[in-house]
């Protein structure tokens, strides 16, 4: 996976193409992976279809958005250094510009009834969203598991959900530590801890949290310490922006997550919106800043390594533990986001979108649905929250 293009890319091509995917990189991280796969391996022909398998492996082994970082990998390959700056930006920005504009709107003091329906209807598909999401990543993690193994997994995946759905400010410890116990489980007599450190590095940076700003901590954990994909930011995020620090209702919270998942790029993004209502602009603007800085940090210090990360079984212990606590994280963040609805109307889009999922249908497609329920029971005369 260290081999060099023979000719850097021009960094007009890695902006133009990387920004291509911001824009229409609808559909979360699988949208994602299939239209980089389809930019640097089929079209382009800058990876080989190997590496890029190897790094998206990789990238899955590490805390932050995955996406994000194989994005980020992507254009490191193609244009260096400065390629990865510069293509990671582009992805980021188009999604990042959306959502904040939309958060300018929607936590405005009096924001217009269309962007509150819209809203109300896209946050109550988005439960059954997370619920699906949920049940898929729980079946792929204890999946052919056995024995002490699938004891030792759905442990952590019950813990994973009492945390958030008990004590949410909790969770990023509870992640940690059940990373932690199942390395310290797999670990050989003698083995050397410092070779594979950055789980304990990362359990150190938890414990020094007091002395960071509120929100640039809840940044920081979502882009450097969330293990098990884009949702689990979801309770990482609502302990602090709604329990904790009071930044937003439980409303505003869930209409957050779906103005996330209805624009394109990471779900990361919906940080942004927790930034705008806590410190305007200049919030939204430095979350982003700090919860996609370590997906750079990540790729331009580890990427020469990802073949080596890629078979670290340290590496690989960690997120066996980490990975269902954050799977359970999840499903435990359904609960929250559940009793933050206020209408009967919700409840319908709830079960609406729930059906559509049933039936194979793209999330995308129960979020917009759901915004558009929104906006009928809007012009129908029903309550819209907020």
């Amino acid at each position: 996976m260290a081999d060099v293009p023979r000719a850097p890319v021009p960094l007009s091509a890695v902006v133009r193409e990387w920004g291509r995917i911001g824009v229409i990189g609808f559909g979360g991280p699988p949208a994602h992976v299939a239209l980089l796969r389809e930019l640097v391996v089929e079209r382009r022909g800058w990876m080989s279809a190997r590496e890029f398998e190897d790094a998206n492996a990789a990238c899955g082994l590490l805390p932050g958005p995955a996406s994000t970082q194989l994005a980020i990998y992507c254009a490191h390959r193609a244009g260096g250094v400065a390629g990865a700056l510069a293509g990671g930006a582009a992805f980021i920005l188009p999604g990042l510009v959306a959502i904040i504009a939309i958060a300018a709107v929607a936590l405005a003091e009096g924001p217009p009834l269309w962007i509150r329906a819209i809203g109300a209807g896209a946050g109550a598909a988005v439960v059954a969203v997370v619920l699906d999401a949920a049940i898929a990543l729980g079946r792929s993690s204890l999946g052919g598991l056995r024995g002490a193994r699938l004891a030792r997994a759905s442990l952590y995946l019950a813990a994973g959900a009492v945390a958030t759905a008990v004590a949410g400010a909790g969770v990023v410890l509870v992640l940690l530590a059940c990373g932690l116990v199942e390395l310290g489980w797999r670990r050989r007599p003698g083995a050397r801890a410092a070779v594979h450190a950055w789980p304990v590095l990362a359990a150190a940076a938890a414990a020094g949290t007091a002395a960071l700003p509120e929100l640039a901590w809840t940044a920081l954990k979502v882009g450097a310490l969330s293990y098990g994909g884009g949702y689990v930011i979801i309770p990482l995020m609502e302990a602090d922006a709604v329990d904790a620090y009071g930044w937003m209702t439980p409303s505003e919270f869930v209409d957050a997550v779906a103005f996330g998942q209805l624009t394109p790029g990471p779900v990361v993004h919906t940080v942004a919106v927790v930034g705008y209502a806590a410190a305007g602009l200049g919030g939204a603007l430095l979350a982003a800043a700090v919860a996609f800085a370590p997906s750079f940090v990540m790729v331009l210090v580890a990427g020469p390594r990802f073949a080596q990360l890629r078979g670290s079984a340290a590496a690989r212990a960690f997120l066996d533990g980490a990975g269902p606590a954050a799977v359970g994280a999840i499903a435990g963040a359904v609960v929250p986001l559940a009793t933050a609805l206020d209408e009967r109307w919700q409840l319908a889009v709830l079960a609406g979108a729930g059906l559509l999922l049933l039936l194979g249908r793209a999330a995308l497609w129960a979020l917009a649905g759901g915004a558009l329920a929104g906006l009928a029971a809007a012009a129908a005369g029903l309550t819209v929250p907020g």
